[in-house]
């Protein structure tokens, strides 16, 4: 048995009798997010896209930890962590405090860690 689906309803865009709405459009087009800062934002986001990632800033929220801590944490080769960590400095989501030959991580400031558990409150509201 073949079910149609009634597209009409689910549809993400104007009928075609549509002419707009009677929004300033050219004032919206001004409010825009300029396109390096779309980027940014787009970039800053996609750390997020990666769940080992996310584990490492899970991990990182309470405390610092090094390298080394993290990969046990994670149950992942150095390299591997340490091409993450690298990833997310890059992008000022994690800092680095260099202490002999030990190089501890933690988050770059407190918006990191708003922004993180907002994601997860959200991704966890039911």
């Amino acid at each position: 048995m073949t079910r149609s689906i009634n597209t009409a309803n689910t549809a993400e865009e104007c009928d075609t009798s549509c002419s707009g709405s009677t929004m300033d459009l050219a004032a919206a087009k001004a409010e825009l997010i300029d396109d390096q800062a779309a980027v940014q934002f787009a970039d800053w986001f996609k750390a997020f896209s990666d769940p080992t990632r996310v584990k490492i800033i899970s991990a990182l929220l309470k405390r610092e930890l090094c390298v080394h801590d993290l990969t046990v944490l994670l149950e992942m080769g150095q390299s591997a962590v340490s091409h993450q960590l690298r990833y997310l400095r890059n992008l000022r989501i994690v800092k680095r405090r260099k202490v002999g030959k030990t190089v501890y991580y933690s988050l770059d400031d407190a918006h990191i860690e708003q922004i993180f558990l907002q994601t997860l409150q959200h991704t966890n509201h039911a």
